[in-house]
Parts: C-alpha cells; sequence; structure tokens
C-alpha cells in the first residue's frame, strides 16, 4: 500500500511538473535500506548481534542435528523396532521439533529487538547523510528507490548515501 501510495505521489508530481522544467531538475533515487545496511557501522552491529547469539545459534544447530539422527535411526530402525519403540522415537523427534521451533523463534525475537536497539537514530543519521549529498551534490529531489519501477545506475545514489554514512562514522570517531 506504501509503494502503490508513493508511486501515484511520484505520478502527480511528474505529470505536474513541466517537460522542461523536468530536464532542468536533478533527480536521484536511493535505496535507503541497502544504504544503512552496507555502511561500516552496520557492518560491525551485526558482527555484534552475531557474537552476542553465538552460542544460543550453536543450542540451535545442536537441536536440529539431534532431531535429523533421531529421523535418521527411526528410518534405517524401524524395521526391527517394536512399536512401542517407533512411537517412543517418534515422540522425541516431535519433542526436538517443537524445541527447534520454539528456541528459533526465541532467538529471531531477541535478534530483532536488538537490532532495533542498536539501528535506533539510524534514521537521522540518514537524514542527515542525504541533505549532505543534496547540499553539495545539488538535487533538486530524491525519492526512494522502490518507489520507481526502473532506476538507471546513473540516478542511483545509494552507494554515495553509504559513503556519506561512513564518513560521518569516521568524523564522530
Amino acid at each position: 500500500m506504501r509503494h502503490h501510495i508513493s508511486a501515484v505521489a511520484i505520478s502527480v508530481v511528474m505529470t505536474l511538473i513541466s517537460s522542461s522544467v523536468l530536464a532542468e531538475m536533478k533527480i536521484a533515487f536511493v535505496d535507503v535500506q541497502r544504504a544503512i545496511l552496507s555502511s561500516e557501522q552496520a557492518k560491525k552491529l551485526q558482527a555484534q548481534i552475531g557474537e552476542e547469539f553465538k552460542d544460543e545459534e550453536a543450542e540451535i544447530r545442536q537441536v536440529s542435528s539431534d532431531a535429523a539422527s533421531l529421523i535418521q535411526r527411526l528410518q534405517k530402525d524401524s524395521e526391527v523396532m517394536s512399536d512401542a519403540e517407533k512411537m517412543k522415537l517418534q515422540k522425541q523427534i516431535e519433542e526436538k521439533e517443537n524445541d527447534f521451533s520454539y528456541l528459533r523463534q526465541k532467538l529471531q525475537n531477541k535478534i530483532q529487538t536488538r537490532q532495533t536497539e542498536l539501528f535506533s537514530g539510524t534514521e537521522v543519521r540518514l537524514q542527515k547523510a542525504i541533505e549532505d549529498l543534496v547540499k553539495s551534490d545539488d538535487y533538486d529531489v530524491i525519492l526512494p528507490r522502490n518507489a520507481a519501477l526502473y532506476v538507471g545506475d546513473l540516478y542511483d545514489i545509494t552507494r554515495k548515501v553509504t559513503e556519506k554514512l561512513n564518513e560521518m562514522d569516521t568524523s564522530a570517531n
């Protein structure tokens, strides 16, 4: 819905602007998410998050491995097992699968919360980076890349925004 509204708004603006004015305007597009995630700060924060939750990820891998071993055992030995043994093993597999789902969901929630905490304030930095580019490169309009059906590389300033974010980080240190 949001994408549709942006596209409609862009269409209306472009229609209202005469073609001679449009030819003189300097327009650019930015993939906001890619600009942020490509920045050095984001890479450091993602590595920090990965380090924080590596033990929980290892636990999830172990539960998955345990479940796979049980499934393999059931497939291999089912012909020589009693019905009671099969049911017991199937119950253990089900418990491992439930543990896996629970632990994975719990970890995803923790990571999401942590990412939100670490990336708070990014919007302000992004806005400042874009404003700096507007001033330095004399852009008239900068639009989100996802609002356009096609953007040529010439008009995509995502890399410039990422570079500006990196400059801001190094000058802050």
